[in-house]
């Protein structure tokens, strides 16, 4: 009598899988409450796995089954809170001006839906983490802080910015600074406001980035501008 094969055998025995433990979804939101609680009062070099989990009331060994690191915690606390949205990530409405107001309301939408510490930390991280910054971009998709290089390259295909030469620089200088200080404010941010901006201030300041006598330089968002120590602050010259 021949003996069953071992694939034959195999396919007889009733097989048993391991179960995990399930995800908690709530328990998740909770502890991402907790990271953009902690987040906006000490900023995200303060952000540790101990406090976060201090404040969840669960052990660290939880967070680092979700998250292998302090910025994957960051991010998805950032997609889950301030900076979710339901609408798709790519802007492209067909014209410059609309691309940029696109840009500037997506970025007073995360505005509104975080604190003014938060707020300030999506302005500043590629101050604080140029990484950071990159992986905000990368994972939760245009925040409109930055102008996006699509962005730039269809307006130059449709004739709407000069050429390959335009710089970012004035867009990511200027736009999330003034919004910033409109909201914490308490100022009006309409529609209104927003095409007076674009309008006046951000396309004219793109179109004049090509002839600028010397190269723009690194911007907040538009490049990795190196912090100058503040015991070499210029002083007044008499």
């Amino acid at each position: 009598m021949p003996y069953p094969s071992k694939d034959e055998f195999d396919g007889r025995r009733p097989r048993t899988h391991r179960v995990g433990r399930p995800r908690d979804d709530q328990r998740e939101r909770e502890i991402l409450a907790a990271a953009i609680s902690l987040l906006s009062e000490v900023g995200y070099d303060g952000v540790t796995f101990e406090e976060v989990a201090r404040r969840a009331g669960a052990s660290k060994a939880t967070l680092y089954r979700r998250w292998k690191s302090k910025r994957d915690m960051v991010v998805a606390a950032l997609k889950a809170g301030p900076s979710r949205r339901d609408e798709p990530d790519e802007i492209n409405t067909g014209s410059l001006r609309g691309d940029l107001l696109a840009l500037c309301r997506r970025l007073v939408q995360s505005m509104r839906s975080a604190d003014g510490q938060t707020a300030m930390l999506l302005l500043q991280a590629g101050l604080e983490d140029p990484e950071l910054c990159e992986e905000i971009e990368r994972s939760v998709g245009p925040t409109g802080a930055r102008l996006p290089k699509t962005v730039v390259r269809s307006a130059i295909g449709r004739g709407e910015l000069p050429h390959e030469g335009t710089d970012p620089f004035p867009f990511e200088e200027v736009a999330g600074a003034v919004i910033l200080l409109r909201r914490l404010n308490g100022l009006e941010i309409d529609d209104r406001y927003l095409e007076a901006l674009v309008d006046t201030v951000l396309i004219p300041a793109l179109r004049a980035t090509p002839s600028a006598e010397h190269s723009l330089p690194a911007g907040i968002f538009s490049g990795h501008p190196t912090a100058r120590p503040t015991d070499t602050a210029v002083k007044d010259t008499p």
